[in-house]
Parts: C-alpha cells; sequence; structure tokens
C-alpha cells in the first residue's frame, strides 16, 4: 500500500512540474505551445487553452525577435549561427500555430498575420556560412591539431549552410580532416641477440584496434608512406629473450608389497595333514614379499620473453612513458620406468610408469609459445596508454 501512494504522489508530482502554469513560470513557452497544440486540435473551444497559446506564442516570439535585434546591433559575426536558429524558430512555431488558427479566445475569433521569414534564414544562412568559413581558415592557420579539429567542424557547418558557395571547402574540410588526426605508429625493435623470423614480430603487434581508433586517432602498424608524419611511436622493445637449460631430474622410490603365494598344510606330530571340525583339510597361508623399484624422470624447460612499450610524442619530441612487459612459458614433462615385480605397484603407479618421455620442444617453437602470451601483455600497455594520445 504505501508503495502505492508513493507511486501516486510522484505522478501527480510530475504532472504538477508539467502543468501549462509550471510551463509559463519556467520560461518554456514552446513547451507550453505544443501542450496546447495538442489540445486545441482535440478540443479548438477550449478557451482556457486557448489563452494560454496566445500569452505562450507572443512571450516566445517576443523573446526570440529582442535576442535577435540584440545580436544584429551587437554586429558580432559568430552570433549568425544564433541569429538563423532564433528565425528558424519563428518560422517553426508559425507554422505549428497555424494547425488551430483561429483561436476562439474571449468570444472573438483570433488569427495571427503571417510572416515570410524565409528571407532572413537565407540571409542568416549566408553570413553563418561565411562567418564558420572564415574562421576555419583562420584556425587552420595556427597548425595544431585541436585548431584543424575545431576548424574541420566549423568548415562542415559552413557547408551545410552555404549550399556550395565557397568553391575550395570540400579541400579545406579533407585537409582539416587530415591534419587534425593524431596518427601512432607502432613498431617492434628487436634488441636481443636472437635473430627472429619476420613473422614473429608482426605476429606481436596483430592487434585489434576497436577501441582504440577514433575520430581523431588511428593506430597504424606500418609506415603509409614517405610522406607521413606520425605524431606518436609506441615502440615495442625485445630486450631480452630466456631460454633455460633442458632440464631432467630423476628421482626413485622402492615399492614393497606382500601378496600370498600359495599354501601349506597343516600337519600333527606323526605327520598327518590336520583336519578341521567340518572334516576338512587345513591349510596355511603362504605369503612372499615384491618389490619394485620405480624411477620418475622430471623434463622441464622454461622461455621467458621481456622487454618494454614506449610511448614517444614527435611533436615536442619527447617519451611520455615506459611499461615493462614479459612472459613465459613453461614445458614440463613426467614420465616414468619400473625395474622389478610390477604387481607391487597400484593402478596410478601403473599408468605413471607406462609413460614415455617426449623429446624436448625447440628453442624456436617455445619462443613463438610465449610470443601469444606475450601480445596480450603489449596489447594491454596499448589499451592503458591510449588516454595520453591526444
Amino acid at each position: 500500500m504505501k508503495k502505492i501512494y508513493t507511486g501516486f504522489f510522484l505522478a501527480v508530482f510530475v504532472v504538477a512540474c508539467s502543468s501549462p502554469e509550471k510551463l509559463l513560470q519556467r520560461g518554456d513557452y514552446d513547451g507550453l505551445i505544443d501542450k496546447s497544440v495538442k489540445k486545441l486540435i482535440k478540443d479548438p473551444n477550449s478557451s482556457e487553452d486557448a489563452e494560454l497559446l496566445d500569452k505562450a506564442y507572443k512571450l516566445a516570439n517576443e523573446r526570440d525577435l529582442e535576442r535577435i535585434k540584440y545580436l544584429t546591433i551587437e554586429n558580432n559575426p559568430n552570433s549568425w549561427d544564433e541569429i538563423l536558429s532564433r528565425y528558424s524558430s519563428l518560422k517553426y512555431r508559425q507554422e505549428k500555430v497555424r494547425k488551430v488558427l483561429p483561436l476562439k479566445l474571449r468570444g472573438r475569433s483570433v488569427n495571427y498575420e503571417y510572416i515570410d521569414y524565409d528571407s532572413q534564414i537565407v540571409n542568416a544562412k549566408r553570413k553563418a556560412a561565411e562567418y564558420f568559413y572564415d574562421h576555419g581558415k583562420a584556425l587552420m592557420a595556427n597548425n595544431n591539431k585541436e585548431s584543424y579539429r575545431q576548424a574541420n567542424a566549423e568548415l562542415s557547418r559552413a557547408a551545410t549552410y552555404s549550399g556550395g558557395s565557397f568553391p575550395d571547402l570540400d579541400r579545406l574540410i579533407e585537409e582539416s580532416r587530415y591534419k587534425g588526426i593524431s596518427r601512432v605508429l607502432i613498431s617492434v625493435i628487436n634488441s636481443t641477440r636472437i635473430r627472429l623470423p619476420e613473422d614473429f614480430i608482426d605476429n606481436l603487434i596483430a592487434i585489434n584496434t576497436t577501441g582504440l581508433n577514433s575520430e581523431w586517432v588511428e593506430y597504424h602498424f606500418k609506415p603509409l608512406d614517405n610522406e607521413t608524419v606520425f605524431d606518436y611511436y609506441l615502440d615495442v622493445n625485445l630486450q631480452i629473450v630466456d631460454v633455460s637449460p633442458e632440464r631432467v631430474t630423476d628421482s626413485d622410490r622402492l615399492v614393497k608389497k606382500t601378496v600370498q603365494d600359495g599354501f601349506n598344510y597343516a600337519l600333527d606330530s606323526r605327520g598327518n595333514v590336520m583336519k578341521d571340525t567340518a572334516g576338512n583339510d587345513i591349510k596355511i597361508p603362504k605369503y612372499k614379499d615384491l618389490t619394485c623399484t620405480v624411477i620418475e624422470r622430471i623434463q622441464t624447460k622454461t622461455v621467458t620473453l621481456k622487454g618494454e612499450v614506449e610511448l614517444i610524442s614527435n611533436n615536442p619530441k619527447r617519451a611520455i612513458s615506459k611499461d615493462p612487459i614479459m612472459a613465459t612459458t613453461r614445458f614440463e614433462h613426467r614420465s616414468g620406468r619400473a625395474i622389478g615385480d610390477l604387481e607391487a605397484l597400484d593402478e596410478e603407479t601403473l599408468k605413471a610408469v607406462s609413460v614415455k618421455p617426449l623429446p624436448f620442444p625447440d628453442d624456436i617453437t617455445m619462443i613463438y609459445d610465449t610470443s601469444e602470451a606475450l601480445k596480450k601483455s603489449i596489447t594491454d600497455v596499448i589499451r592503458a596508454r591510449r588516454m595520453n594520445i591526444r
């Protein structure tokens, strides 16, 4: 019941906050116009909604026209975008209200004079396009990434308003886009003493760039051409390839087990076979001891790759970060053999002694296997450092 009351009061509160009076008090004239027009379409004779619409319409138009007047007098070229928006609002608002005209207001029919805003809109578009075009070109002269990106946005807006008035606009948009992108070159530097195959190097940085590339940042794994200058370098510096010796460790243990080995007859003092109460011969079990030597062999070999990922800015030339990377692969194989009575061994030990030794994997195979783990370490560093790419 408490939840029902809470929901009821919440609904009342929301309705109250969006009531016509509240919308009027907040200055949300267009919100009130929307609400009033919808009601008048359903009930054209609602004088209350007609009065609210009339008041909101006049106040909204007055506010826009006063703002346009001020901006025109101020004569700031960057105001034409807002002037365009204000004239567009006046036109859209007029078209909306015309759906319910004439209004039945206090016993009389009220109509509003139709005003053609198209010439003002066209003029504002032209002026806004000129401003964004001129300002975009001026920003490009700053010759830095942020300015190129802002220029691209402003030149793109000029394109939406100009209708092809500026012949070089498409070229400027493309140029600002190209120069605004930060390009990152990811490379591998082999500082080890081992000559690593080319495909091994390529695989280390075959990274999925989903989530890395963005509107203004591109990651590359090879130089694009002789002219492209990269803004950042992510150098994967391989420093150590440590291959351990092939180690073989043998250990042995003696397993003993006593098992029954037939029987002897029980004899009396005269050498006759003794009988039990049922008349059966009495038999005495005979035992023997079994022994078996179990030899366990453990083969081990490890490969460890170490290095660091260095992020370098090209302009200005400086090192931003160095992060260590490391990965290890371990080969381990257990085998065994038995010398002696196999009957002394349990089932688990019998399985163990049936496993044969394996040949050790060669160095390059293990290095390749380790590269997958190292690749993950590299990827983690690159993703963590993307916040440093501007």
